[in-house]
């Protein structure tokens, strides 16, 4: 049985970064939403942290998903967003249940 896959991703930003992530999130975000597999991508922010975002997508398999992450288009997306970082990433990869 194939399994899709959820992934939510925890990121928190230099204060000073954050306008600069958002415009390569706006920048990415339908090129992501249109990557074969993807399914759903939401950018969501801590209400009371405004320096702290979470990306929740699914993505129709694990293989998928695992195309989309060594693709150019995730390479240079995340290579440019974690150089703005405060604190490393928190990444998970769910199964649906």
């Amino acid at each position: 049985m194939i399994q899709k896959m959820t992934r939510i991703v925890k990121m928190t930003f230099q204060p000073d970064k954050v306008e600069q992530f958002l415009e390569i999130f706006k920048a990415s975000a339908e090129k992501i939403r249109n990557f074969p597999g993807c399914t759903y991508l939401e950018l969501l922010r801590v209400k009371d942290n405004p320096n702290v975002f979470f990306t929740f997508s699914r993505w129709e398999t694990e293989h998928s998903l695992e195309v989309y992450r060594n693709s150019p288009l995730f390479i240079k997306t995340w290579g440019e967003t974690k150089q703005l970082f405060y604190e490393k990433a928190n990444a998970w990869s769910l199964e649906e249940m």
